[in-house]
């Protein structure tokens, strides 16, 4: 029997099963995101707003207070070690708080404009060391006669490095090579600023236990916990805890003083927790005015300007770094190419000037003080500049400065524990604009940084007492350049981080190293904001040779 083709039926249509649930996001287990941040959105006033009259002169003196325990510390090691006396030790003291104050205000005026305190540099300690070695193997007549014959040959080495400075700055040289840098590059670089002095953290608050460690105990707890129990102690303990500390902590270091406390201690420990140790307010003169050639005539020798000139480059290393960090804390772009070369020459002229009016170091940014920017929210130009006539006061009036110079050294450490912390943060933040999920930025970055911090580790541990480093060749300029450059975490990361940065895989990977979000603020022209945040005030601008903005 045949089949027709009629009678052949359609299969039946096998409809689609309904449609189920989307796909889960997997998106949505990572948790909020944010966006990069130019500038930090928690800060009170930026870079060009000011606090209200009586409160920016409080933050001011605040600041004078926290960039005090560098000074003290460098006069404290080096001039026993000259031959001075404790009133030579007052008089080198005021004479750094003097040149200080001079120099922030010829740095936020001229220089990086930054809200950045220019303090004395432990870079100097080294080549310093060297001069004092050279004199400890000569008769004096007497250990002032030493202590002067010292002075003025680290006087007429700070004159002749200062040069070094001057012409990286003016010749645009310092910001050309800033030009190298990245993101990638410069998070290292601002971390290790900040990191790379943790010895004068926690193990300097451990000389004196007994008020170091309560003095950092309360600062965290009344800065960052108590200021939430009511709204007006808000606004005063966020931004005036560190003084009240101070004054609590300094007031119980004296009652443990006066009630015997130490009396049976080591040496070692009386001289960090006693506050009648420092001989400073019975030594210090009532009135006195540095003057340039105060110690006498320089002495010039080649074999310690060489040194010095080491610690001079190292300085600027020190310096930018700390430039790009307080950029970020006051809310202003990160400083252009030709602001850091004109900050670096003015460093060089102010170094300059402290070797014509005799001071022990050369000068650097100070770290401390950029952390507080962040410590407070207030990254005001004007409250640093108001600072420094508290230096400028203070060394006048010797008196009155030796008061404060007596606060015990602990106490100091322990609110670097927190400003230092600050400011390695801060340089964590610039990995936001960059490709932090690249293995190659990663290499980078966790090489700079761990060598940074190591390197200058292993100089340091290999460091004599009579600063006579790793590097022990029969020159002692060459051992000193090494040596200095090699024991600043900042100079090591820049090295390392920029030469990395440059030669890994660099064209093909600008976008991940940020390229397109950095380089307009390394031009002078690159971004709108530069000339509102670094122009010269009073319209100087129009009178400056374009060479020397």
């Amino acid at each position: 029997m045949g089949h027709d083709s009629d009678n052949h039926q359609a299969p039946p249509s096998v409809q689609a099963p309904p449609p189920g649930p989307p796909p889960q996001n997997l998106g949505l287990s990572r948790g909020p995101t944010w966006t990069p941040a130019e500038q930090l959105l928690q800060l009170h006033y930026c870079i060009h707003s000011n606090p209200s009259w009586p409160e920016a002169l409080l933050l001011a003196f605040q600041h004078y207070i926290v960039m005090l325990g560098t000074t003290v510390m460098i006069a404290s090691y080096l001039v026993p070690q000259m031959g001075g006396s404790h009133r030579d030790k007052a008089c080198v003291i005021q004479t750094l708080l003097f040149m200080s104050g001079i120099n922030t205000l010829l740095q936020t005026w001229f220089g990086s404009r930054l809200p950045v305190i220019m303090g004395g540099s432990l870079a100097f300690y080294l080549p310093v060391m060297s001069i004092i070695n050279d004199y400890n193997d000569q008769t004096f007549p007497s250990e002032n006669q030493r202590f002067r014959y010292t002075i003025r040959t680290i006087q007429g080495s700070l004159i002749v490095s200062s040069f070094v400075n001057i012409f990286l700055g003016y010749s645009r040289t310092w910001g050309n090579l800033t030009k190298f840098f990245s993101p990638i590059s410069i998070v290292p670089v601002v971390c290790v600023v900040g990191l790379g002095l943790f010895g004068r953290g926690f193990p300097m608050l451990a000389d004196c236990v007994q008020i170091g460690l309560p003095m950092l105990l309360l600062l965290i707890i009344t800065q960052q916990y108590l200021k939430h129990l009511h709204a007006k102690a808000h606004h005063i303990l966020e931004r005036f805890a560190l003084l009240i500390c101070i004054a609590i902590i300094w007031a119980f270091a004296a009652i443990l003083t006066v009630a015997g406390a130490y009396n049976t201690s080591k040496e070692k420990t009386q001289t960090s927790c006693r506050t009648d140790r420092s001989y400073l307010l019975t030594r210090a003169p009532w009135i006195y005015v540095p003057y340039p050639f105060q110690w006498g005539t320089p002495i010039f020798k080649a074999s310690h300007v060489f040194g010095m000139m080491g610690a001079a480059l190292v300085t600027s290393f020190e310096s930018t770094g700390t430039f790009f960090a307080a950029a970020r804390l006051s809310g202003a772009t990160p400083p252009p190419a030709h602001v850091l070369s004109r900050s670096i020459g003015l460093q060089g002229i102010s170094m300059l000037i402290e070797g014509i009016c005799g001071s022990v170091v050369g000068t650097t940014a100070s770290v401390e003080n950029v952390g507080l920017l962040g410590l407070t929210h207030i990254g005001s130009r004007r409250v640093v500049q108001m600072s420094c006539g508290f230096m400028i006061l203070c060394s006048i009036f010797g008196k009155f400065g030796a008061f404060f110079a007596s606060i015990p050294l602990p106490i100091f450490a322990a609110i670097y524990c927190v400003l230092f912390g600050i400011v390695a943060a801060t340089g964590i933040s610039f990995i936001q604009f960059a490709n932090n999920n690249s293995i190659r930025n990663i290499y980078v970055f966790g090489l700079t940084l761990f060598l940074g911090i190591s390197i200058p580790q292993y100089f340091v541990m290999n460091t004599a007492p009579d600063g006579h480093g790793p590097v022990r060749t029969n020159g002692g300029w060459f051992n000193d350049i090494l040596n200095t450059i090699f024991s600043s975490p900042p100079t090591v990361a820049i090295i390392v981080g920029t030469v990395l940065d440059n030669t890994l895989e660099a064209k093909q990977t600008a976008v991940d190293r940020g390229l397109p979000w950095w380089v307009p603020f390394q031009k002078r022209k690159g971004d709108v904001r530069n000339d509102e945040f670094y122009r010269f005030p009073l319209r100087l601008t129009e009178y400056i040779p374009s060479r020397f903005l």
